[in-house]
């Protein structure tokens, strides 16, 4: 031990100096050469900064960011994935995208976006995923779509969306997935899916349709997934599904239907079909269908008969393998009346 009143030498002073800490370190340092950037420190408040021009994905999530400057991605020209959900972010800057054309995949699910500039994707033809999950947006845009030919998955679930326009989405003639669930969607405008060709999935899950134009999937024939569940739909116009020969599941669970009428069926798989949830009246007609189209029933105890009386209950699949059922064929082809 030094003797008392000794004072140290000036380099062990110096030594020892070094090595104490000169506070905090900043959070989620990036390394020179890397090609990948990850930080979910939740006291991280600024958008990184010396990320190596190399960098090739940036996910900055969970953190409590709030704000974007105009020039956050400069520097950063072969920038492929930028991940920035569940922050605090309420607005971008319209120019954010510009430096990084070469962008695939945007994902800025649970923030605070009420609305996007109109020209914040003018430069990022190349982007293929954009998931905008979880924010406020209450409208589209037309200006938004019309530069991403590319876009072949759209997430826009969980915003307060009331429509969608017709026709917003025909640039997109690359989409495969559209995810408009759970927003305030009461109805779809005739040609709202206008130009999506490609589109093979597409969930309306969870809004207040009560109603859909006779033609409202037309425009989307390569349609192989369909969720409407957990809508107001007390009837579907006669031939809604006709042009989807493709399809492989669809979803009517927790309406308020009463009849069905079901496309097509090519030879393949049956259709898988979840019914559960709705006043079903359990007459010829239904029956009939689905003993014809003999699909799967998913959730059969939840699938009941509301009508008529006696059937009122009944599991719908039973009653329509049921051999018994009063609608058995007459001589001269028609159906006896239900009893």
């Amino acid at each position: 031990m030094m003797p008392p009143g000794r004072i140290l030498p000036p380099l062990l002073l110096l030594l020892l100096l070094a090595l104490l800490p000169l506070g905090p370190a900043a959070p989620c340092s990036p390394q020179p050469n890397a090609t990948r950037f990850v930080c979910t420190e939740p006291t991280l408040s600024t958008f990184p900064t010396g990320l190596p021009p190399t960098t090739l994905a940036i996910s900055v999530e969970f953190t409590v960011l709030d704000a974007l400057l105009p020039t956050a991605l400069a520097g950063l020209p072969q920038l492929q994935e930028l991940h920035l959900s569940s922050n605090r972010l309420a607005t971008l800057p319209e120019t954010l995208l510009h430096p990084v054309p070469t962008l695939r995949v945007l994902d800025l699910t649970n923030n605070l976006l009420a609305d996007l500039p109109a020209g914040i994707f003018g430069g990022t033809g190349h982007l293929q995923h954009l998931v905008l999950r979880g924010n406020r947006l209450r409208a589209l845009q037309p200006d938004w779509f019309r530069h991403l030919p590319r876009l072949q998955w759209l997430d826009l679930a969980a915003n307060v969306l009331a429509e969608v326009p017709p026709a917003i989405f025909r640039p997109l003639r690359s989409l495969r997935s559209l995810d408009l669930s759970h927003n305030h969607l009461a109805t779809l405008a005739p040609g709202a899916l206008a130009g999506l060709q490609a589109l093979e999935r597409l969930d309306l899950e969870g809004n207040q349709l009560g109603t859909l134009p006779p033609a409202a999937f037309a425009p989307t024939p390569a349609l192989r997934l369909l969720f409407l569940q957990d809508n107001e739909l007390r009837a579907l116009p006669a031939g809604i599904f006709a042009p989807l020969r493709h399809l492989r599941v669809l979803d009517l669970a927790h309406n308020r239907l009463r009849a069905l009428e079901l496309p097509p069926r090519p030879p393949g798989p049956a259709l898988d079909l979840d019914i559960s949830g709705n006043p079903w009246v359990c007459e010829c007609p239904l029956l009939a269908l689905l003993r014809r189209a003999a699909p799967r029933l998913t959730a059969a105890r939840g699938t009941l008969c509301a009508s008529p009386a006696h059937r009122r209950g009944q599991e719908v699949a039973a009653v329509s393998r049921a051999g018994d059922t009063g609608c058995e064929a007459k001589g001269d082809g028609q159906r006896s009346p239900d009893p």
